[in-house]
């Protein structure tokens, strides 16, 4: 049996698509490798295999200590990613960019979410045969398409009419995730309802605060935020939701992206380089607002479209399934093994 040391503080703040892929992982190897893999959590114990799901300093220092096998590190972002998510004071923020860079370098390999990464990983000068892309995925259990009278019932919950055309959105109220262009979209299509369901986890500290804190205090009356919700809470919204609106200008791998196309709600996004590479053709591409609300209205009123691109987000789920992603881990895990 291949014992393998998890390490992360990823769940440890609400709202954060890398908690969800932390804890996703982790249910997915105990319930389809209980004979193969024996998993432990942030244990200081020998292991066949360490893996960084998070950049605590404590874990960096720790790499230097025996026992710890071979060192995998989970890449969920880079210096130039974390632009428009958290305001430093500039020296700060060049010892953290450096320092996220040295934690990365200390792996034997690492784990993309992000293919446009490798290239930029390799300017860091960390060698491509070092690097591996593994998608993020989410479980069916978790996040499925509910029939319409469930559907109703959840709106009518919720306050909502049936009659509404719902406009969803998750994450974290950052500047980069572009909700100040979602906010502008719902002042403009006031015959529509806009949620999007997210705080700031990383407090004041977080890029544009006091603008968006002013917004989210004071949002277009079609517009709510209900804060950072519970899982359960957040699949509702997505099922409820005639559309999944997600305006980011700076994106990773977004686990709401997957989790709107497994619950089969259509999926609108800003077409960035990463989309392009990774889903193109199963979401509704924009480039700036004007496009956004074109296709937003092409939505609302053409039935059929949004149907098509509702079968197009159960497609895509399929490729980034539970069953389809166990298979590419336990083969990594094993090759990483012989590697060591």
């Amino acid at each position: 049996m291949l014992n393998i040391n998890m390490f992360s503080t990823a769940d440890k703040v609400k709202g954060q698509g890398v908690g969800s892929a932390y804890l996703e992982l982790i249910r997915m190897l105990k319930k389809h490798f209980p004979n193969d893999f024996n998993i432990e959590i942030n244990k200081h114990s020998k292991s066949d295999i360490t893996h960084y799901h998070t950049i605590n300093p404590s874990y960096y220092f720790s790499t230097f200590f025996a026992k710890r096998g071979r060192k995998i590190g989970y890449v969920h972002f880079l210096p130039e990613t974390l632009e428009g998510s958290l305001h430093l004071p500039k020296p700060i923020k060049w010892i953290f960019y450096k320092y996220v860079i040295a934690f990365y370098k200390r792996m034997d390999h690492i784990v993309v979410v992000n293919p446009t990464f490798i290239p930029k990983l390799e300017k860091y000068g960390i060698p491509k045969s070092r690097i591996t892309y593994i998608p993020n995925f989410v479980s069916k259990k978790e996040f499925y398409p509910l029939n319409n009278n469930e559907k109703n019932s959840i709106r009518h919950k919720l306050e909502y009419k049936d009659s509404d055309f719902i406009v969803a959105s998750t994450g974290q109220v950052q500047t980069r995730k572009g909700v100040l262009d979602f906010a502008r979209l719902a002042e403009a299509n006031p015959d529509v309802k806009f949620i999007w369901a997210g705080g700031f986890s990383f407090g004041k500290i977080t890029d544009g605060y006091k603008e968006l804190k002013a917004l989210v205090d004071n949002p277009p009356k079609n517009l709510f935020f209900p804060g950072i919700v519970d899982r359960d809470l957040i699949f509702k919204y997505y099922n409820i939701a005639d559309l999944f609106l997600l305006p980011s200008y700076n994106e990773l791998f977004p686990m709401s992206v997957l989790e709107a196309f497994s619950c089969g709600t259509p999926v609108m996004l800003r077409h960035l380089d990463l989309y392009k590479e990774i889903i193109e053709g199963y979401y509704v591409p924009f480039d700036n607002f004007n496009d956004m609300n074109y296709e937003l209205k092409k939505l609302k009123n053409d039935s059929k479209y949004l149907s098509e691109m509702s079968q197009k987000s159960i497609n895509a789920s399929k490729y980034y399934s539970e069953n389809h992603l166990a298979s590419i881990w336990y083969d990594f895990y094993i090759s990483q093994l012989k590697e060591g």
